[in-house]
C-alpha cells in the first residue's frame, strides 16, 4: 500500500506503519530497544485510550487467540497496559490525533471485517 507513513511518538517508544506493517518500538531505560513487527492484516482489533492533561493514554492492538493486556491502575499510571505487553504503547496528549489517524489507517488496512 504505497504512500502510507505514519509515526506515533509515544512515552519511551514510538508507532510506525507503512500500509502494511505496524512496528512498534519500546525502550526500557537501561534496555535496548525492542520491536515487535505486526502485519495490519492480523490485526483482529484496536484500542485507544486518549491521554488526558493528567495521564497518559495508550494504543493496544489484538492479534488473533490473544486477549488486550489488561490496564495496570494505580495513582501514577492512570490505567493503561504493562509496559512488558509488546503490542500497546503510553502516549501523550499532544499525540492523540495522530494516534486516531494511525488505527483508522490500520483498520482501512485490515480490510472487511468477516462474521
Amino acid at each position: 500500500m504505497g504512500g502510507i507513513s505514519i509515526t506515533v511518538p509515544g512515552v519511551l517508544g514510538r508507532i510506525d506503519f507503512d500500509g502494511e506493517w505496524v512496528t512498534i518500538t519500546k525502550k526500557e531505560v537501561g534496555q535496548t530497544p525492542r520491536e515487535s513487527r505486526i502485519r495490519a492484516a492480523d490485526v483482529t482489533g484496536t484500542r485507544m485510550k486518549p491521554a488526558t492533561w493528567a495521564f497518559h493514554g495508550y494504543v493496544q492492538f489484538v492479534l488473533p487467540g490473544t486477549l488486550p493486556a489488561a490496564e495496570v491502575r494505580g495513582p501514577m499510571v492512570g490505567g493503561r497496559p504493562p509496559q512488558s505487553d509488546p503490542l500497546s504503547l503510553s502516549i501523550r496528549r499532544k499525540h492523540n490525533d495522530i494516534a486516531q489517524k494511525l488505527l483508522a489507517a490500520v483498520e482501512q488496512a485490515r480490510g472487511p471485517a468477516t462474521p
